[in-house]
């Protein structure tokens, strides 16, 4: 798989999120299948895994340590701070606390450093400059390598790069989610910051995972997403479709065409679609090798964008702990 940089480190252009094998679509697929997605990755060149401490309240670090951990010098290891595994989810970016999930993290991981450590969601009763500052300390102490942000604005990453370099800014961006074309990305690009690019495929909606909203089980955080919900997934079936044929036309799946555009849209991007599907993951990993021409490229744009997509991407309660200051 072709190369990207991201901070100090060369990955594949194309990272797994380890999240579905744990948290947030339903239950965990089963431990050989999930062995099986993470295994089979490295074989497929990812060298790319991106975990948090939240996902599963301790249950993927714990997976991705206990599988991946006798291949620990194979790959890249990403996972985040900020939100905690606690009895339920709970935003809080003391420095204490980051400090204390970072040791718990390292346990679980089977490691001694953390590549690349995330400030999950910046907690803002606590100034971005004191949880960075946390961060930057575990750097001191060779805890982790290098500091990420995810769900942040363009202001924010200025105030915390200027406490330490920040390597990475992690954030949804996929053809029917656009925000960080807002201003995140011209901050990243003027700061030499990667961009890892979360849901790339629009949560499953754009690999034509959920044509029946109703087929969601219990315990998929989709059934509380406006896209997912009544006339707005109706409109957006619509528009699915459109793209669907799109990538007909492009000789690829449509989860492919949703990377390889992001691919090309700048070399500064890194998507991470994640899976508990081993076939899936290996023609995600496809995507990298397919270049897209300029009128393919137009024409997701024309298919896909902020006037063709109904509905806000989270609801009001989830909005709430992302920064969207522009």
């Amino acid at each position: 798989m072709q190369k990207r940089r991201v901070g100090q480190f060369e990955v594949s252009a194309i990272g797994l999120g380890c999240m579905s094998l744990s948290h947030a679509y339903g239950p965990p697929p089963p431990r050989e299948q999930a062995e099986k997605v993470l295994l089979g990755a490295l074989d497929a060149g990812y060298t790319f895994f991106d975990t948090a401490a939240v996902y599963g309240l301790g249950h993927n670090e714990t997976l991705v340590g206990e599988v991946l951990g006798p291949h620990r010098d194979k790959f890249v290891l990403c996972s985040k701070a900020g939100l905690s595994r606690g009895a339920q989810r709970e935003l809080n970016g003391a420095p204490e606390v980051l400090k204390e999930t970072c040791e718990l993290s390292l346990k679980l991981l089977k490691t001694d450093v953390i590549d690349l450590y995330y400030l999950h969601r910046w907690d803002k009763r606590v100034p971005i400059e004191d949880s960075v500052g946390a961060l930057a300390d575990l750097v001191k102490e060779g805890k982790i390598r290098s500091i990420g942000l995810s769900e942040v604005s363009a202001p924010t990453l200025r105030k915390a790069h200027a406490v330490h370099p920040i390597a990475a800014l992690q954030t949804e961006y996929s053809p029917w989610t656009r925000n960080p074309e807002i201003a995140v990305l011209d901050a990243c690009r003027e700061l030499g910051v990667a961009f890892v690019a979360f849901s790339p495929v629009g949560r499953g909606f754009l690999a034509g995972g959920v044509k029946d909203p109703a087929a969601l089980g219990e315990g998929d955080f989709r059934r509380a997403m406006p896209r997912f919900m009544g006339e707005a997934f109706t409109a957006n079936l619509k528009m699915f479709e459109a793209f669907e044929a799109l990538a007909r036309e492009a000789g690829c799946t449509p989860a492919q065409l949703c990377m390889a555009w992001l691919l090309q849209k700048d070399p500064i991007i890194v998507p991470i679609p994640g899976t508990t599907s081993p076939a899936h993951m290996i023609e995600n990993a496809g995507a990298a090798d397919i270049t897209l021409s300029a009128e393919v490229m137009a024409k997701v744009d024309a298919v896909v964008n902020p006037t063709t997509v109904v509905g806000p991407r989270y609801s009001e309660a989830m909005q709430a702990s992302v920064d969207t200051e522009l």
